[in-house]
């Protein structure tokens, strides 16, 4: 019969304890299981927080419906691929065929002091009551409602052609834009005496 050695334990509130010395190397092993499963299992956190840390957050819920909230986006105005067109078909028609003019255009100096308007003849004897120098014509701007002249330079007089109209051929007068009150884009008007030329675009 084989011998079982004890050892003897002393506490502070108990007596003394008799342990056999082969129980104590089975405890010994137990503890040396558990410490090993408790390094693995930290190991195993520190690594799942790593990947948390390196993911990107996941985008928030709404509060109805739990799906991801959209994200702001700066919104960008998108410029329209087709020109704005001057005038109709039927209005260049019309001026063509009352007025002896077409190929009409209103545009803005690099400055924008001054607007220039030009059109070509058609008809030289309808025609010949816009280039007529007795009459001031006006340029009415339908947005900025505007009132801008002809300006007149000494030693040169109005800044229009007063020429003889002749077919095919193009004239134009410029009116002055101080403080560049009429923009770019806007409708404007061509006044002169009776005569009105509507629907014309600034470009």
């Amino acid at each position: 019969m084989d011998r079982v050695r004890y050892r003897v334990h002393r506490t502070k509130d108990y007596p003394a304890a008799v342990i056999p010395t082969h129980e104590r190397s089975v405890t010994a092993r137990l503890l040396a299981a558990a410490l090993a499963a408790a390094l693995l299992a930290s190991s195993a956190r520190a690594e799942t927080h790593a990947r948390a840390a390196a993911s990107p957050p996941a985008p928030a819920a709404t509060a109805t419906g739990g799906k991801p909230a959209p994200v702001a986006k700066a919104s960008a105005r998108k410029k329209s691929p087709y020109k704005t067109e001057n005038l109709t078909l039927g209005a260049r028609k019309h001026y063509a065929a009352t007025l002896g003019v077409d190929a009409l255009e209103v545009r803005r100096t690099n400055a924008g002091n001054l607007i220039r308007f030009s059109y070509r003849v058609v008809d030289p004897g309808k025609a010949k009551a816009i280039g007529d120098r007795q009459t001031a014509p006006y340029l009415i701007g339908h947005t900025s409602h505007a009132l801008l002249q002809v300006p007149v330079m000494d030693k040169v007089g109005p800044l229009r052609q007063a020429a003889r109209p002749e077919a095919g051929k193009e004239y134009w007068m410029v009116f002055s834009n101080k403080g560049d009150v009429v923009k770019a884009g806007e409708r404007v008007s061509v006044v002169v005496g009776k005569l009105r030329l509507d629907g014309l675009r600034v470009e």
